[in-house]
């Protein structure tokens, strides 16, 4: 069992029967009453946010999930398929399941994937990728102002803005936590 003190952002809890993460945890002490922390939520089923406040010294109940490391194999029309690296068995994800880790699914990326009563509902890739630039604008020739961007397209199709000096071809780093270039890969 958690606590209240234990909210924190990512944190897997069981509310109402259903699987939900933390999305973001406020400790609020007013001037007068009680303290409690206000959170938001993501059902891990339907992806619909609930907010909430707990009492302090409340008891929450952990989500029943497990995460799996998988291998990304590859993409058939709005399904995605990724080995699991223990047994070799290939699970089939729905894209809806998926949701913005689609954008980073390189070909064989090393994944979580959350499994619900044996079923995945969410894909989370890792916190930096590395991915190719299939296509980018030409760089303007003396446009050397300080953080001018341009678009970029990945080879997973997903659109980036990307400093001047980044080619088609070249391979970046990416955060996929906020989506940003991080630096080019020599």
């Amino acid at each position: 069992m958690y606590d209240t003190s234990d909210l924190r952002k990512g944190l897997k809890i069981n509310v109402d029967g259903n699987p939900y993460v933390v999305v973001e945890a406020q400790f609020v002490k007013p001037g007068k009453g009680a303290a409690f922390t206000r959170t938001r939520m993501k059902n891990l089923i339907t992806g619909l946010i609930l907010e909430r406040s707990w009492r302090s010294g409340e008891k929450l109940e952990p989500a029943d999930v497990e995460e799996a490391t998988m291998q990304f194999s590859f993409r058939e029309g709005d399904t995605y398929h990724f080995m699991d690296t223990t047994t070799f068995e290939t699970i089939p994800v729905h894209a809806d399941h998926v949701g913005d880790a689609k954008d980073y699914l390189a070909d064989n990326l090393i994944v979580s994937v959350t499994v619900y009563n044996g079923r995945p509902i969410a894909v989370t890739p890792p916190n930096f990728v590395e991915i190719q630039i299939a296509d980018a604008e030409p760089g303007v020739r003396g446009d050397t102002a300080s953080n001018v961007t341009k678009a970029a397209t990945l080879v997973t199709g997903a659109s980036i803005q990307v400093p001047m000096f980044v080619n088609k071809g070249d391979v970046i780093r990416i955060d996929t936590r906020t989506g940003e270039y991080l630096e080019r890969i020599r």
